[in-house]
């Protein structure tokens, strides 16, 4: 199958740590030269997610302390600013939620791959030494990403898909999904247990009610009062607005005893009273903090009631192809609040960035 390629592509270039003016839109961006072990995906649609805008801002800095925003931080340093804690090169095309279709194999890969629908795993692992964590890098971050119309990609990171879900649908998966499965494989969640889901009518929190009700677990999910609804048809089992007074106690009255699991993409002040309403050995998992990430620990409530805290970052590729069989099979749904054009990248992370949409925001050429 032959494809034509042009020279040159539509991109969106990041030119440092700030709002979203430091997006510049060009249309005269040379399109990636692949290596051996890489394939050209021309990028259908791309989803929003945290880390676009927190590496915008600079957010990832140990200096900035505070809740995510959309402006940058003017006290983040330039050599800690990646969630990798390492140094951004500019210019950076970001975009980790790339789905599309391959228009060339290197030739290190299987050329029947050209012309199938694809989707992106975001982590890259390296290539000599995959299980060094410390190797790891991220699309969009480390390297460049889908906010272009071309990408460059690992062979062994993308994945054809078979599906009747669009692209702008498939585009909703890759990063928010992946972390949340990931979150769900770290704390080893199964059928029964009562598990918390904190931010749950965004991204990451929407496709953990979905993956945790796969698992048969009992799912409370707390989000915002005018978003309850939306949630609760997403799948969990009770919903509790973020405004009362105290959430985790809430949930721990509704359960009638001790919870078993907390998925928290939050942070912020509430962290101490998640880890209250853990029963003895419960599990503390994050993957986010756009509350805030400097929270109070008391260290006896950790070790006295034996729990367990876990981060999820970085996965083993095997989780991103069980995601994909989860696809295929339709035993989940995507959930998109709003699309927009690549044009309207500015306005869709103003939108973003006010969490007033339920699931993820999606880019689309």
């Amino acid at each position: 199958m032959t494809i034509e390629i042009p020279s040159k592509m539509r991109a969106a270039l990041l030119h440092g740590r700030g709002g979203p003016e430091m997006l510049e839109l060009r249309d005269d961006v040379p399109v990636p030269v692949i290596q051996k072990d890489e394939a050209l995906v021309k990028v259908s649609a791309c989803g929003l997610n945290n880390t676009d805008i927190n590496t915008r801002v600079g957010w990832y800095s140990r200096s900035v302390t505070s809740a995510t925003a959309n402006s940058g931080f003017e006290e983040a340093q330039v050599e800690d600013a990646t969630w990798g804690r390492s140094g951004l090169q500019f210019p950076r095309i970001q975009g980790a939620d790339v789905s599309g279709y391959v228009v060339m194999v290197g030739d290190e890969g299987d050329q029947s791959f050209v012309g199938k629908r694809v989707i992106a795993n975001p982590c890259v692992r390296d290539k000599n030494e995959p299980l060094n964590r410390e190797l790891a890098g991220y699309i969009g971050s480390e390297r460049d990403g889908g906010f272009a119309e071309y990408c460059a990609l690992p062979i062994r990171n993308i994945h054809a898909v078979e599906t009747n879900l669009t692209d702008i649908e498939l585009a909703s998966f890759p990063c928010s999904w992946a972390a949340a499965e990931h979150m769900l494989q770290r704390v080893q969640l199964e059928a029964g247990q009562s598990i918390a889901v904190t931010g749950a009518s965004g991204g990451v929190g929407t496709a953990l009610v979905q993956l945790a009700k796969r698992r048969e677990a009992m799912v409370y999910a707390v989000a915002s009062s005018q978003k309850l609804d939306r949630v609760k048809s997403v799948g969990a089992d009770v919903v509790v607005a973020r405004e009362t007074a105290n959430t985790p106690a809430e949930i721990e009255a509704l359960n009638g005893k001790k919870i078993d699991v907390v998925a928290d993409v939050v942070g912020g002040e509430d962290f101490t009273d998640w880890l209250e309403v853990l029963r003895r050995g419960g599990k503390y998992v994050t993957a986010g903090a756009i509350a805030g990430p400097v929270v109070d620990l008391d260290l006896r409530t950790l070790y006295l009631k034996d729990l367990e805290l876990y981060g999820a970052t970085v996965f083993d590729s095997a989780l991103f192809e069980d995601l994909v069989g989860y696809i295929e099979r339709g035993e989940v749904q995507p959930q998109v609040g709003k699309v927009f054009n690549f044009e309207e990248i500015h306005e869709a992370q103003r939108i973003f960035t006010l969490k007033e949409h339920v699931g993820s925001i999606v880019l689309t050429f």
